[in-house]
This record gives C-alpha cells, structure tokens and sequence, in this order.
C-alpha cells in the first residue's frame, strides 16, 4: 500500500503557486506612524513600504552585514536572507546632511521559526519592527534626518537579489 503513497516536498508545492500569491496577508502589529510634513515627504513610509513587499510571506533565515560587492560596485548595507534563497539587500542613504543607517539590530530569529507577517514602525521612524505572529524577528534601531527638508537623499535603498542573481554576489564582513 505505501507504494500508493506520493510524498511532495513544500518546495515542490511552493513551485506550483503564482509568486504573488506567495505572500502571506499583512497584518500590522504597530499603527502606522505619521510625520509632520516638515520631517519627512513620504520617503520613510515608502522604505517601509519596500521593505514589507520584500519580506513579508518569507521566513528570514540569516542576516548579514558588511560590505557588498556585486560587479565593479561595492556597498555597504545589510543582507535579509530569505528561506526562498532570496537577498534583500538594505542600504542606508545618505546625502550631505541627510541620511538614513541601521545603528542596532536585535534578532529573535533563533527563537520565533514563523512567516514574516508585517514590517511597522516606532519612536517616529527610528525602531522598526519585522514581525511574525508571535512576535518580533527583527528590531532595528535607525537614525536618520532628513537634513534640509527635502532636498537631498534619504531612506533606505532595498533591493532584492534572486539566487540566479547571486553568483557575482559577494559578502565581505
């Protein structure tokens, strides 16, 4: 009889599903925040908003920091390897007096295995929150300013980098 019996992987399932649909559903743990129009023009929201759509419906399995190196560029950020293969690569921009940087991050990782499920933010944009059902995955601590409103750059740079794109990726620490 166990002849009978097919046995799938989740990878194998996970094949078979629309990558839109992937994603699990946000739910947001922390209320949005809003900044008054002489703190921000929308550029904080937005890297949280790109931050989520990368992470969110995926496990992250490590976290690294250091230099990166990908073709003739080197970068200085931080990588959110995702149970996908996945990298999401953030970067703090920064331009004369305006910038945005990952101080502190505090991992729970090891002690919560559970899908993303939002990205919210604290204290005015400066603890954001990766979180699952259980809790947070992720706290990092951010400084940023956004210098001569609005004149120069700020925010977070996310990218994400498929495994295909991997190969001529290189991590220093």
């Amino acid at each position: 009889m166990t002849d009978d019996i097919i046995k799938i992987s989740s990878e194998d399932i996970l094949s078979q599903i629309p990558e839109k649909s992937k994603g699990a559903q946000v739910v947001e743990r922390y209320p949005p925040e809003e900044l008054g129009d002489d703190d921000d023009d929308g550029t904080m929201p937005e890297s949280l908003k790109d931050l989520s759509d990368a992470v969110v419906g995926h496990r992250i399995v490590d976290v690294l920091q250091g230099s990166f190196q990908r073709g003739w560029e080197r970068r200085q950020g931080h990588l959110l390897v995702l149970d996908n293969g996945n990298r999401v690569f953030v970067e703090g921009v920064s331009d004369c007096c305006a910038y945005t940087d990952i101080t502190q991050i505090i991992k729970v990782l090891d002690q919560i295995d559970h899908v993303v499920t939002g990205v919210g933010t604290t204290d005015g944009f400066t603890t954001w929150h990766i979180y699952a059902d259980l809790g947070d995955l992720l706290e990092l601590k951010v400084d940023w300013s956004c210098g001569n409103p609005f004149y120069y750059a700020y925010g977070f740079n996310i990218q994400v980098f498929t495994p295909a794109e991997l190969p001529d990726l290189q991590i220093e620490s």
